[in-house]
């Protein structure tokens, strides 16, 4: 994925989807955070925002927030809207070698008994359906990444779902789509959401599919060119 970017100084994040920044030529203007959760590690002051810039003249909030840079260095995909995006592409790409191979693959298909839409549905000619659960990781701490980084209700009853369409015969995958460079192994983050990581175990045990993989980050003049490359570690602790 290929994106344009601006970059300038946080100076503070507030209601959820609004952030105030400060711009190259030091005039201070609030852009729009895609992201509604905790953001633990990603929004601290003075760090790097790179932004981009919608042509929708409708918008109120022209700016978008795509990256942090860390004060430390690490590039770190806030916007949410992006790992089902690139996840497609790393799908259509074959990047994923678990999930390849499908003949067809349709994106937000209602599914479940808690009223939910899956994020992708791969369709194999001589194998089971599988139900693709895509969740973003950007929690990092003490070297190590995290999911999730907040209690996560929604993702509990996705877990349900994915337990359930084991039981009915169907391949199900829940799918870490790493968005931190300074993130290289994974954990569910018990001490965040200890009734998350229960149902992760049985969801694990019951045949749920876990599966990790991560976006490599590459930034010249500008220009944003980020993937999913490369898969990590699920470490169960």
């Amino acid at each position: 994925m290929i994106l344009h970017v601006k970059p300038a100084k946080l100076i503070k994040r507030y209601k959820r989807f609004l952030a105030d920044i400060e711009l190259s030529s030091h005039e201070e203007t609030t852009i729009h955070c895609a992201n509604t959760g905790a953001m633990k590690g990603c929004a601290e002051p003075n760090d790097t925002v790179w932004y981009s810039t919608s042509d929708n003249s409708k918008r109120k909030y022209p700016f978008s927030w795509e990256i942090t840079q860390s004060q430390a260095g690490d590039f770190i995909c806030v916007n949410t809207l992006r790992a089902n995006q690139l996840i497609e592409e790393a799908l259509h790409k074959n990047v994923i070698s678990e999930l390849s191979g499908f003949d067809l693959l349709q994106r937000e298909v209602k599914y479940g008994n808690e009223n939910s839409r899956i994020d992708f549905l791969a369709t194999f000619k001589n194998a089971p359906d599988t139900y693709i659960e895509v969740k973003s990781v950007t929690l990092l701490e003490s070297g190590h990444g995290y999911f999730p980084d907040a209690v996560t209700t929604r993702g509990q009853k996705h877990l349900r779902e994915l337990i359930d369409m084991v039981k009915q015969g169907h391949k199900a995958v829940l799918l870490y789509a790493v968005l931190h460079s300074g993130i290289n192994a994974i954990s569910v983050a018990r001490h965040v959401d200890p009734t998350y990581a229960t149902l992760l175990k049985e969801a694990h045990i019951a045949g749920v599919e876990i599966l990790a993989y991560k976006a490599e980050f590459s930034l010249t003049s500008g220009v944003l060119d980020f993937n999913i490359c490369k898969k990590i570690p699920f470490i169960e602790r």
